[in-house]
């Protein structure tokens, strides 16, 4: 049987994940992460994307996260975020839509053009995108 240590991912509103986990793999700010059992402690920020959580057996669930932090200590990984959610219930038309928007938003700049929350907007759009593709690829 392969080595777990236990993970809890948390958003503001409820706690998404908890269990023993083979493997977590994250986009930190830096590049993606790899958290397997034994990991060095690290705290890092994480950028919007999936996270793709290998639980204990092998089985394989991947979540929406908008962004937080990730601490890896001896026993245990914490995920938190703002948003956290399962990949399945990403609404994948509301989530072109608002890439669409965004990058309307982009392309024709006003006077109360706020290019930080259009390229945010973009950001998180594509994100939970990336989410919904890698979930397909994964069954």
């Amino acid at each position: 049987m392969a080595m777990t240590i236990h993970c809890d991912v948390v958003s503001a509103e409820k706690k998404i994940f908890s269990g023993l986990v083979e493997m977590l793999i994250a986009a930190g700010s830096e590049g993606d992460l790899g958290i397997a059992p034994g990991h060095t402690p690290l705290l890092t920020q994480l950028k919007p994307g999936p996270v793709r959580v290998v639980k204990q057996g092998g089985e394989e669930e991947i979540l929406y996260v908008s962004g937080g932090y990730l601490e890896v200590q001896p026993s245990v990984v914490t995920l938190l975020a703002d948003t956290a959610i399962r990949a399945k219930d990403v609404d994948e038309a509301a989530a072109q839509e608002a890439q669409r928007e965004a990058e309307k938003a982009l392309a024709n700049k006003t006077s109360e053009f706020e290019y930080g929350r259009a390229a945010a907007e973009l950001a998180e759009a594509v994100a939970k995108l990336r989410t919904i593709q890698q979930l397909r690829k994964s069954r």
